[in-house]
């Protein structure tokens, strides 16, 4: 299952999208991001998985600066921290 995260407006659609097959809820992304998006919380199974914390979800273009920016700098983000791959950004 992908679970999206976020929103769409007049400026484009900003979602991360988190593979829950994909995921094995390791938390390295939660480690990786420097805004502190991510949380590892149990699904309708109770495995652990990753997930964008909610109170975030309706502002990720503002906080997230997606892949490129400041992650980009910094050589560390949630996609290269995930062994999994199960993280993308639409933006």
């Amino acid at each position: 299952m992908r679970a999206n995260y976020g929103y769409a407006d007049a400026s484009g659609e900003f979602y991360i999208t988190i593979d829950t097959e994909k995921c094995d809820g390791c938390g390295d992304c939660v480690k990786a991001c420097p805004m502190g998006i991510f949380e590892i919380v149990p699904d309708d199974y109770d495995e652990l998985k990753a997930a964008v914390r909610s109170e975030f979800a309706k502002n990720l273009s503002y906080v997230c600066p997606g892949y490129h920016g400041k992650c980009a700098a910094e050589r560390m983000n949630c996609h290269s921290a995930c062994p999994c791959r199960a993280i993308e950004h639409t933006w």
